[in-house]
């Protein structure tokens, strides 16, 4: 019973758009996991136990990105990571090479970015622009939780 409180909840982020779909879902998918069973219709499930930082259109600074960065497969490029397919994005030439570059693009053009971002900080998980691997970093969550009981 005493090791539960000394084990630290996870902080999970969400850089968020509200104009994207996908950040959409996303936030919504995080708010009710805090509030609802997780997952939605198991038998048993409780909601899961996290902290959760909603960042408003505003994207990772440089040296959130190279963290998150780190936390994504080392075959994925930063640019196939992060860059959207919108027309206002970069061309292939003259996309970011490092996380500054990304931060600033992101800074100067919203649209040019993948949304959401949303990061398990203690986790080292992240999934950018994909609501399915928001699911795959709460079940991660859930699963290292132990299943605790409601």
């Amino acid at each position: 019973m005493f090791k539960s409180f000394l084990r630290s909840r996870p902080t999970v982020s969400i850089f968020h758009h509200p104009s994207s779909p996908q950040s959409d879902r996303a936030l919504e998918l995080l708010r009710s996991s805090l509030t609802a069973p997780y997952p939605p219709g198991e038998p048993n499930a409780c909601p899961l136990e996290y902290d959760l930082e909603v960042v408003e259109s505003s994207p990772p600074n440089p040296d959130q990105m190279q963290t998150i960065q780190s936390y994504l497969p080392k075959s994925q490029s930063l640019a196939s990571a992060f860059v959207s397919a919108h027309p206002s994005a970069p061309s292939a030439a003259e996309q970011p090479q490092n996380p500054t570059e990304l931060s600033d693009l992101a800074k100067k053009n919203l649209n040019a970015v993948k949304w959401p971002i949303v990061v398990d900080w203690m986790g080292g998980r992240a999934s950018i622009g994909d609501v399915d691997g928001v699911k795959r970093m709460l079940d991660a969550i859930k699963s290292e939780s132990g299943g605790t009981n409601c």
